[in-house]
């Protein structure tokens, strides 16, 4: 058994198993890859994949396990060389980050900006998608850091750690009839259409739980996961739109108006996760708290030592979170 033979199984279950896109992505021949997965699974003894004619159809149950384990030694081998590189130079790697468009449109620009200053040897990857496929990556290896604020609590194996609060802002055209509400019920709202973030995104939960608790149904007309694409179908007049706070520039959105709602809704946290067992480069730790001031490396590697979600908890909880 080779590790190069683990690699490409790994690769093939994360390429919807595309031997052919597989081989493009580790430079080197479809041929080759099929007949280093055909020598692993006679040494096995066992299929990792089902096979019509010469396609790859499914990954076998055995697959399943054989792939779980072999993403198990991979991480390992990663962390063995993010070791030596740690000691044979500090300030040169990568760091790739999983995130959502909101925190990669409006939280992150800044903090990026000055990481890159402080690290220009550091190539950066940025990943956007879902929550819940930002856990995932996270999870499985594939990212070093997960930023968002819903779904993560789902993945038992991250360690998540809490950077900022966050709440909302109701955004309308000038001269709406809302503007002229100084201050603004949940009752109030219900009675417009609503254009807001697709359920799962950005802090959506705590919206829909806030009108669940008044008994109404909010009537979202219209859902995106970007604010600007949100913006849009505002000013086309489909609704009031629900958004991040940080997602209004009043200088951009100078044809908007942003009404305050934070004493409506229950503030969201974002987080920032990472699997655990992870080993954090100097650059690594650097960039947790260049995103978020509190996390002091002493701080993070006590978080370490929690094994359970209410461990972490305990650990936060005196800590007094920025808000954004």
């Amino acid at each position: 058994m080779k590790l190069q033979q683990l690699r490409y199984i790994w690769e093939v279950a994360h390429h919807e198993l595309n031997v052919s896109a597989t081989a493009q992505s580790l430079y080197t021949s479809q041929p080759g890859i099929s007949k280093q997965i055909r020598l692993l699974e006679d040494e096995l003894g066992v299929e990792v994949f089902s096979r019509s004619g010469k396609h790859l159809t499914r990954i076998t149950p055995a697959g399943e396990a054989i792939l779980q384990t072999a993403g198990e030694i991979l991480r390992k081998v990663e962390s063995i060389k993010q070791v030596a590189q740690e000691y044979s130079n500090e300030k040169k790697g990568s760091l790739s980050i999983a995130t959502t468009h909101t925190q990669a449109r409006y939280a992150l620009p800044p903090v990026i900006s000055k990481f890159i200053k402080l690290y220009p040897d550091v190539s950066l990857h940025m990943n956007q998608g879902t929550p819940m496929q930002i856990a995932e990556m996270a999870a499985d290896g594939s990212v070093d850091f997960a930023i968002a604020t819903e779904a993560m609590e789902l993945f038992s194996d991250l360690i998540m750690l809490p950077c900022y609060k966050w709440n909302r802002c109701i955004l309308v055209p000038k001269g709406h009839a809302l503007c002229q509400v100084s201050r603004l019920s949940i009752e109030d709202i219900a009675r417009h259409s609503l254009v807001t973030y697709t359920f799962g995104f950005t802090g959506r939960s705590k919206l829909d739980e806030a009108f669940m608790e008044h008994g109404l149904a909010p009537k979202v007309v219209f859902t995106a996961s970007d604010a600007d694409v949100i913006k849009t179908y505002v000013r086309l007049g489909l609704g009031i739109g629900i958004v991040a706070k940080m997602a209004y520039d009043p200088q951009e959105d100078s044809d908007l108006v942003a009404l305050d709602v934070s004493h409506l809704f229950a503030p969201s946290v974002t987080k920032i996760g990472f699997r655990r067992g992870t080993f954090l480069r100097g650059f690594m730790f650097d960039f947790l708290e260049t995103f978020a001031p509190h996390l002091k490396k002493q701080l993070v590697k006590e978080a370490f030592n929690r094994h359970s979600r209410i461990e972490l908890d305990e650990l936060f909880a005196d800590v007094e979170l920025p808000e954004y």
